[in-house]
């Protein structure tokens, strides 16, 4: 199975989601690769079974700091069904499976993500092995956002497999695969489509990058489930209460806030609990969708430290508990 010609992520399955509004790449000059979906064509296995978590909260801690991560743990556990722990090009941090039986020793249930771009095919089979025996048993297979080209320039980028071909691994050695999609990344038609595709590779569940208004995801869903969607969905909810935790989630590839929305909390008396009231509205009119099983609580959700914004994504996810009661 060959990659694609011309994708520097060297994908065989794309488009992926970092294909920027304009449908430039990511990771250099010019169109992506792709001008459309490619159809899945390799095995599908058996896809396990998802635990879907109501609340899933963004986890975000100290890098390599075992006592912060235990602390933050503390405050979001009570608060959500599971933690999404992300893996970023310019923030490393403990591998994994470390990383995974830290938190299940923290009590919270972790969603841990698994990039391509720093790992080749063995490690990525090490790591699924590692996080299945110590007890996690779901994973967020994605193909990975490209390093920026002043993010350690010595390290190479990998991308031995793409995030659909990292599905049907993480699903035949009987992992819970989790995927990310992007609705308004270019082709923005197609992304229902793309994924159905890897739904057909094995998926599980699917999580969803952010989108500017609910309605945007009412009618992506309808349309993934006219495709032939059938696997659980969680949708993301923005948590943003200064200028900074609004403009982090408005640098991400194909996120753009709801500019009344994003007025409102910022211009607020108190920006804290406009904040917090606008997630919280947001996810009750998500969990509304049919096909969306949960929330993304997202977001750093403010500028003044991990700690403080795990508090303040806690109280978010409070709030929509005791909304679905």
């Amino acid at each position: 199975m060959s990659t694609f010609a011309g994708c520097p992520k060297r994908m065989t399955f794309g488009p992926c989601g970092g294909v920027r509004p304009d449908g430039q790449c990511e990771m250099r000059a010019g169109a992506c690769a792709f001008d459309d979906v490619v159809p899945w064509a390799g095995p599908s296995p058996s896809a396990v079974a998802a635990r879907v978590p109501l609340v899933l909260t963004d986890f975000s801690a100290t890098p390599f700091d075992r006592d912060d991560i235990a602390a933050t743990a503390a405050i979001l556990g009570p608060a959500c069904d599971a933690v999404l722990v992300g893996e970023h090009q310019n923030k490393p941090d403990f591998p994994p499976t470390l990383m995974g039986a830290m938190l299940l020793d923290a009590g919270v249930v972790p969603l841990i993500t698994l990039s391509c771009r720093d790992r080749n095919r063995v490690v990525l089979e090490q790591e699924l092995r590692g996080l299945r025996s110590v007890g996690v048993d779901t994973v967020l297979c994605v193909t990975g956002d490209g390093r920026g080209y002043d993010v350690r320039p010595d390290v190479t980028q990998t991308f031995d497999l793409d995030g659909p071909r990292l599905v049907a691994l993480a699903a035949s050695v009987g992992m819970v695969a989790a995927v990310p999609e992007t609705p308004t990344a270019p082709p923005v038609a197609a992304r229902p489509r793309r994924l159905v595709e890897k739904q057909r590779a094995g998926a599980s569940l699917a999580v969803l990058n952010h989108v500017p208004a609910p309605d945007m995801i009412a009618e992506f869903m309808a349309a993934a489930r006219a495709a032939g969607l059938s696997i659980p969905v969680i949708a993301a909810v923005a948590v943003f209460t200064d200028s900074v935790s609004a403009a982090v989630l408005e640098g991400l590839p194909g996120l753009e806030l709801d500019p009344v929305v994003a007025r409102q909390v910022l211009d607020a008396p108190d920006p804290v609990a406009a904040g917090i009231s606008a997630a919280v509205d947001e996810a009750h009119a998500l969990l509304a969708i049919e096909g969306v099983e949960g929330v993304n609580v997202s977001g750093l959700a403010s500028s003044s430290g991990a700690r403080v914004g795990a508090q303040i994504k806690a109280e978010v996810g409070r709030r929509i508990r005791e909304g679905v009661r």
